[in-house]
């Protein structure tokens, strides 16, 4: 692999265009899940999340966060741990089954009137409920507004021309004064087709500058042995906090 500091210190690829076409239907989310597909899940959780959680949360109390297509993230046991509230919204019924199995909490399901089909599925100590439904769909569920939101794995997972709409959702369920985490790749997009897509700076600015103030907290190179078989021989991962203006 190329040499690290040379890496995180080079240019964004300047072909943004290459993904934008790049569709994942629902199904083939959840066949990812029923496949065990699903390498993005980080076992021992995010580690850069680790290490910014005090510049994330501010020693606040009782936040309420937000986990954009959650899967089975062990990051939102922390946050329930801390007394915060969490809520998630995921695809795959059986990821948020295996959530609360590997974490040994019991939970209740119930549908959700407004979404057919949609359930939500909330842990007994009641600071847990995972929406088992669309994104695009949970702004008609009213869950109310967040002070948090951590975005790992979710915009880089929305399909391309998808961004805006999703950015806009985003947007709509902060509380004044929120913070949102974010963490995207950047990669050679002309070697892999994505997910997770790329997602250039600029477009994260476009997104979401018009609110926030953006801040890049870390890059760090994030290439492992498994991404050679994506064709690419680097991977930087980047972390930004967006603070409201």
């Amino acid at each position: 692999m190329a040499n690290t500091r040379a890496v995180l210190d080079a240019e964004e690829y300047p072909n943004t265009e290459v993904q934008k076409n790049r569709v994942l239907t629902l199904e083939e989310w959840q066949e990812k899940w029923v496949n065990h597909k699903i390498a993005f899940h980080q076992e021992r959780g995010h580690q850069l999340l680790k290490k910014h959680l005090d510049t994330f949360l501010k020693g606040a109390k009782e936040l309420r966060v937000f986990f954009p297509l959650c899967g089975k993230a062990v990051e939102m046991k922390w946050f329930a741990d801390r007394g915060h509230s969490v809520v998630g919204v995921e695809i795959s019924e059986l990821g948020i089954r295996e959530f609360f199995t590997e974490q040994n909490l019991s939970y209740s399901e119930e549908q959700i009137m407004e979404i057919p089909g949609a359930k939500v599925f909330k842990s007994s100590s009641g600071n847990i409920s995972l929406y088992c439904c669309s994104l695009f769909d949970l702004p008609r569920a009213n869950i109310g507004k967040f002070d948090r939101i951590w975005d790992r794995g979710a915009l880089v997972a929305i399909n391309p021309g998808d961004r805006k709409r999703y950015a806009d959702i985003m947007l709509s369920l902060t509380r004044t004064g929120f913070q949102y985490l974010l963490s995207v790749f950047s990669y050679d997009p002309t070697k892999h087709a994505g997910p997770p897509f790329y997602v250039p700076d600029a477009e994260i600015r476009t997104l979401f500058g018009s609110v926030c103030n953006i801040h890049c907290l870390e890059k760090v190179d994030a290439f492992e042995e498994g991404h050679k078989s994506w064709g690419i021989d680097y991977i930087i991962e980047k972390l930004y906090l967006f603070i409201e203006k």
